[in-house]
């Protein structure tokens, strides 16, 4: 299976004339998109519960539009009724599309057991990411077996600047590539610590690709810090990211030792094996 990769902005893409023809549109295409976004929507919210008004609000579809979609996709148990069926949410047949989505990821089986003994190791939650568009997406996570715990679950995603997994992806791009991916981010503020530039971001990838880990300093969500490494391929381009997250409160004085020799040398046990493997992204 290939892993995602992300692609630069359309209005880039675009920008050079092509003497080629245009390929006709895909019947149908329209509509799917339509239903598409509507789950999107949904599962970008989390928790939340969306009603009608408030998907056409978002997304800019009339009431109508939004209302057939919502009832094609209950009755194929995609998303379900909430709060005496003025609100929905995701469904259970969504659900286990996702989860065996997950559970037959190549790259996620061939970092299982590499992401079993890190956690052996640190006793922190490890998480396993991938691109997805101008996110990352985890697709594996180990919970630390200590008390408190993170917040994420699978499929969830995070920025690429705000996040340790997000920041290593990065820094392994190649520079048109990640110029291009980030002039295309919204920075979004979410603690006091969150990156808000693009020049804060570039000057802190430079970094990242010296010392060869990211970091997440507080800066997705307050009190939790987190160390992020990138998974390369053959040919040394980024595929996925794995992380160690890690309630400040304790935080062990000695970071190379307890949290990022560990990460750093299973990301690179993984990347020898995708090489071996002639796995490519």
């Amino acid at each position: 299976m290939k892993v995602p990769r992300v692609k630069p902005p359309r209005a880039a893409a675009e920008a050079a004339p092509t003497a080629s023809v245009a390929a006709p549109a895909v019947a149908g295409t329209a509509s799917f998109s339509k239903f598409m976004r509507v789950l999107d929507a949904i599962a970008l919210g989390g928790d939340t519960a969306w009603t009608v008004n408030e998907l056409s609000a978002r997304l800019g579809y009339p009431r109508p539009t939004i209302y057939r979609i919502v009832e094609a996709l209950i009755a194929e148990q995609m998303l379900v009724p909430k709060r005496n069926g003025q609100s929905f949410g995701l469904g259970p047949r969504l659900v286990s599309l996702a989860s065996r989505a997950l559970e037959s990821s190549d790259i996620r089986q061939l970092c299982k057991d590499h992401l079993f003994d890190l956690r052996a190791l640190t006793q922190e939650t490890v998480h396993l990411a991938v691109p997805d568009r101008f996110e990352m997406t985890y697709i594996d996570k180990l919970e630390s077996p200590k008390a408190v715990r993170m917040n994420s679950r699978l499929g969830s995603r995070v920025t690429l600047y705000s996040s340790s997994v997000g920041k290593a992806y990065l820094a392994l791009l190649p520079l048109p590539e990640r110029d291009a991916v980030i002039q295309a981010l919204d920075f979004k503020v979410f603690t006091d610590a969150t990156l808000r530039t693009p020049q804060a971001l570039r000057h802190e990838l430079e970094q990242v690709r010296r010392q060869g880990y990211a970091e997440d300093r507080e800066e997705n969500e307050k009190d939790i810090f987190c160390f992020g490494c990138a998974i390369t391929d053959k040919q040394g381009a980024p595929v996925a990211c794995a992380s160690l997250s890690i309630p400040a409160f304790r935080m062990s004085a000695n970071r190379t030792d307890s949290y990022i020799k560990p990460l750093v040398d299973t990301c690179a046990a993984i990347s020898r094996k995708l090489a071996l493997l002639d796995f490519s992204g």
